[in-house]
């Protein structure tokens, strides 16, 4: 994900990095990507915002969607206020309930947001959960195999992106 954000261009400024609120080796990843990336500039064109997890790893289906409906309304706020161009996003952590507000952004006529949803390299035959649902409302769903390309046709496999 971060060669994706480090080819981005300076249009899609300022980047609000939406990251789950026990991610801390994201924060500091996207920091160290940042600071190489305006090296020369002190001005910050980025910030960092923090949501709960819809779903924490090995956590219940069932328990998920508590976790989950608590998660989006919570992003709702974020994401009206941003009001983003782009949300390109991946993983289950934070993916979902600011999709789904974007989605409501654009359903109900605020703005059109494009989402860009990059499914994780480690998965090989079948997407994932959160691949199958932002499948159906992503503008676009990137695949790293190109047997996940045959499988779901309505993707694109632009080959390893993260």
């Amino acid at each position: 994900m971060l060669r994706l954000l480090g080819a981005m261009s300076d249009t899609y400024s300022p980047r609000h990095y939406v990251i789950a609120n026990t991610d801390k080796m994201s924060e500091d990843k996207i920091k160290t990507m940042e600071a190489e990336r305006h090296k020369h500039s002190k001005e910050l064109q980025y910030q960092f915002i923090r949501i709960p997890r819809s779903r924490e790893v090995r956590q219940s289906y069932m328990t998920s969607i508590v976790s989950t409906l608590y998660a989006t309304f919570y992003a709702f706020p974020i994401v009206f206020k941003a009001a983003p161009d782009l949300v390109l996003c991946n993983g289950p952590g934070t993916c979902i309930p600011l999709c789904a507000a974007a989605f409501i952004m654009r359903f109900l006529g605020i703005k059109p947001v494009i989402q860009v949803y990059v499914e994780s390299i480690c998965r090989v035959e079948n997407l994932s959960v959160s691949g199958l649902i932002m499948y159906y409302f992503a503008d676009h769903l990137l695949v790293q195999w190109p047997q996940l390309k045959d499988k779901y046709p309505k993707s694109l496999y632009l080959g390893r992106v993260v």
